[in-house]
């Protein structure tokens, strides 16, 4: 299966970069630099490695592994000597470096000085964690040297939050780099790869969260109830072990966070409730741990949109498939690796309607976005929801001019994601009562039917899931 469905542009962005590399430039400087950042196993390397096999350039691919500071230098030392650089061989001359200061001018007297080369840096902001001296010998080393020098320098990171810092101003960094991010395949990505009807499609979507690997295990054709089948029959899938990796690799000493995450991921939104699925943990225990949390773009807080201000705030695990994982496969590793996959399946079965229900909304409002200029009314920026404390009412959908407080709301609409039950005229007379309580809209605001089997009352500008599949085709 092809494993780059929809990784044309991120491969052609490489290749612009690649261009004053190749062909110099008019500053005496070459040399570029490109931050590539994206949340784990989303394929960042694997996209790497393609561009570096499709250029066929001399390189350099170091991976930091997260130990101490010397084991990645030593690692380092070993893979510039084991590189395609043509003068790598150089380093086998020299004492293992010291310093990062060190490594780097052993890769400078490797690198070409008249054809184009690429480094590549993987889990970049473990080397910084470890050694505070790293930027700052990067720095110097991309001023001094790598910048006069033909080379492209890639540094790619998982940590989303570190990633962004280090291109922030006052950092070492700053401005010297082109920030790249690679996103899981979206819905339509999905759709083609697999080669799925569009409500089949967003379930797939649901469940792999775009995640290559997992969908390169998927059948194509399959639907949901096919490949979960096989593979909960398999404690080495890719579906039940990259939630695992994933946390183990975010949070390796927060013991905290990973609790207070997998409250949210059972189902809980709000602070209190939160706290207390997390074993009643104090006020300022949680907050701290949510704080971890949304740096990491882990879990996303959200308020209600309406042109009132709240403090209602609501918390979502922001990746689809670490959600289904926390929700449905974590708790249920011993169960599956004792050969009771069936049972597994059983429970997802049972619970599926009401987490897909929930797991759809921000799906839905970032396809509504994404179709503003096209299916949303004149001065819709952005999409969001609505809730009160008692949840009356809750509206999926609020469409307005700005966040969180609007100036103007500009439609309202609901979101009804079954299989067999269409829109009707019932769910319209609730959405119409639900609107009459939304601070900013009246009786003229437009309304949406978003809905997994049509729509069939009249009042409602209705959508599907094949109409919220164009959003990202």
């Amino acid at each position: 299966m092809d494993g780059f469905v929809g990784r044309q542009a991120e491969l052609a962005t490489l290749e612009d970069l690649m261009l004053p590399v190749r062909t110099g430039s008019r500053s005496g400087r070459p040399g570029r630099a490109v931050l590539i950042r994206g949340r784990r196993r989303v394929g960042k390397s694997r996209l790497v490695e393609e561009f570096l096999e499709r250029s066929g350039l001399p390189h350099l691919f170091f991976t930091a592994v997260g130990g101490s500071k010397q084991e990645d230098l030593d690692g380092f030392a070993a893979e510039l000597m084991a590189s395609s650089l043509p003068d790598a061989s150089r380093a086998a001359g020299f004492a293992t470096p010291q310093t990062w200061d060190a490594a780097f001018a052993l890769l400078a007297s490797a690198l070409p000085t008249d054809t184009p080369s690429v480094v590549v840096l993987d889990e970049m902001p473990y080397l910084a964690e470890q050694d505070p001296a790293f930027e700052g010998a990067l720095q110097k080393a991309f001023d001094r040297t790598l910048s006069k020098l033909p080379v492209l320098l890639i540094l790619i990171g998982s940590d989303l939050a570190m990633m962004e810092a280090l291109n922030t101003y006052g950092r070492p960094f700053y401005q010297r780099g082109t920030e790249m991010i690679v996103p899981p395949l979206n819905p339509a990505e999905v759709a083609a790869m697999l080669d799925l009807p569009p409500a089949d499609a967003f379930d797939a979507y649901l469940v792999s969260g775009g995640l290559p690997l997992v969908l390169e295990e998927w059948p194509r054709g399959a639907d949901l109830w096919d490949y979960l089948g096989q593979a909960l029959a398999r404690p080495t899938s890719a579906l039940l072990v990259s939630g695992e990796r994933t946390l183990a690799a975010e949070f390796p000493t927060e013991a905290q966070a990973r609790t207070v995450l997998s409250a949210i991921g059972h189902g809980e939104r709000t602070f209190t409730l939160i706290g207390r699925a997390a074993g009643d943990l104090n006020p300022g225990a949680l907050k701290r741990a949510l704080e971890v949390l949304t740096s990491k773009r882990t879990v996303a807080a959200e308020l209600p949109l309406s042109t009132k201000p709240s403090r209602e705030t609501r918390y979502r695990v922001a990746d689809p498939h670490l959600r289904f994982w926390l929700s449905f496969l974590g708790p249920n590793l011993p169960v599956i690796e004792r050969g009771r996959g069936d049972r597994v399946l059983e429970g997802i079965r049972a619970g599926w309607s009401s987490w897909r229900g929930r797991a759809i909304e921000p799906v839905v409002r970032e396809a509504l976005w994404r179709l503003a200029d096209d299916e949303l009314p004149s001065g819709t920026e952005v999409v969001g929801g609505y809730w009160t404390r008692t949840n009356d009412p809750e509206i999926d959908i609020v469409c307005a001019d700005r966040a969180p407080i609007a100036k103007k709301i500009t439609a309202v609409g609901s979101i009804k994601w079954l299989e067999n039950k269409p829109f009707d005229a019932r769910d319209l007379a609730r959405l119409i009562v639900h609107r009459s309580q939304l601070p900013g809209a009246d009786e003229n605001t437009p309304l949406l039917a978003v809905a997994r089997s049509g729509c069939t009352a009249p009042g409602a500008r209705a959508l599907s899931p094949g109409d919220l599949l164009a959003a990202w085709q």
